[in-house]
């Protein structure tokens, strides 16, 4: 492996009721953590979401109410799961835009205080979009010659996620250490992971929704501060409310 780390590095993947990160829940959680020397260590979980999975949902991955019924909920495993990415850098395969957004949302449910944007997050299907357009599947049979089996059992994701990354690594000029695999993966400059709020070419917080797409949070603020209101009361990601409200306080610190 040519992947040089520095801390540990923390591969997950989520199984869920549906894909709406405000609404759905995770109904499994799947972890291998790899150690700056190779070693392994991986932690799967089962999850009672306390909300129905959704039929297209069971059919994806095979989960059904029954199976999780007397599992524990996220709030009851949250700070074991915490504990276990202490110090570890994260990656996963379209992360960025669904996993380390739902996860972040259970933990704020849970109030559990972890901020995931503080380490290198990695998204190995970003590194392989922008080189390999293909899917988990293919992507693991171009780089590894293997073929994909138990798709969407969330360990199963796993091992192939690891397989591809330490596969990119070596085929590709990308840098070999969690920061370079951090800056190929973040994509755009969102401050949220439900991509509400980005920094335009100047680096100034615009929205990227609504009647004030790509303008100045802060401008939108001073103007008409009870659109901050309605976001606030609005089905927004707590996430997303979190980055505002910072947004927010610092305008009315700097109007004052």
């Amino acid at each position: 492996m040519n992947l040089q780390l520095q801390k540990p590095l923390a591969c997950v993947d989520l199984e869920s009721t549906g894909l709406n990160i405000t609404k759905d829940r995770i109904v499994e959680i799947a972890i291998v953590k790899v150690h700056p020397d190779g070693s392994r260590e991986q932690k799967v979980m089962r999850i009672n979401p306390t909300i129905p999975i959704s039929e297209e949902s069971s059919e994806v991955h095979g989960i059904k109410d029954a199976d999780v019924a007397d599992k524990p909920t996220f709030k009851e495993v949250a700070n074991e799961i915490k504990v276990f990415l202490d110090n570890c850098d994260l990656c996963g395969y379209n992360s960025n835009r669904f996993d380390f957004a739902m996860l972040t949302e259970e933990f704020l449910r849970a109030n559990v205080d972890i901020d995931l944007k503080e380490r290198n997050l990695i998204d190995a299907q970003q590194i392989f979009m922008k080189n390999e357009p293909r899917t988990l599947t293919a992507a693991l049979k171009f780089y590894c010659g293997k073929e994909m089996e138990n798709a969407h059992e969330a360990l199963a994701d796993v091992e192939a996620t690891l397989d591809v990354l330490f596969a990119q690594v070596d085929r590709y000029d990308i840098g070999n250490t969690a920061e370079d695999l951090h800056k190929i993966s973040k994509g755009d400059d969102n401050l949220d992971y439900a991509r509400r709020i980005k920094l335009n070419s100047k680096g100034i917080p615009v929205f990227n929704f609504g009647k004030f797409k790509d303008q100045a949070v802060a401008d939108i603020f001073k103007k008409e501060p009870q659109y901050y209101d309605w976001i606030m009361r609005s089905d927004f990601a707590q996430d997303t409310k979190n980055v505002l409200s910072k947004l927010f306080n610092q305008t009315m610190l700097n109007k004052s």
